[in-house]
């Protein structure tokens, strides 16, 4: 099964340097397929290259798609992690 929600960017930097290692870095503690979506642009989000191409800036609205035996978990901790401002 795959989940997916869709969570808005509220901090200042949007999905840059480091928020995206931030996502990087909670994506990998799970064993599910992680991905991020962006106006049609999907990119593993266990990569920080790929997190990084899509430029996603404050205010952009981005999916996060999970897939695997701990798919529920990785979505609840990642949007929490977006939906927080990444801490800012």
């Amino acid at each position: 099964m795959v989940v997916e929600k869709q969570v808005t960017l509220k901090n200042g930097s949007g999905l840059h340097a480091r928020p995206a290692s931030q996502f990087v870095a909670e994506a990998t503690k799970f064993s599910s397929d992680v991905f991020v979506e962006v106006n049609g642009k999907r990119v593993n989000a266990k990569s920080i290259l790929g997190l990084l191409a899509l430029g996603a800036p404050q205010g952009a609205t981005v999916s996060i798609i999970t897939e695997g035996p701990d798919e529920e978990q990785a979505l609840d901790a990642l949007c929490k992690l977006v939906d927080g401002g990444f801490g800012e």
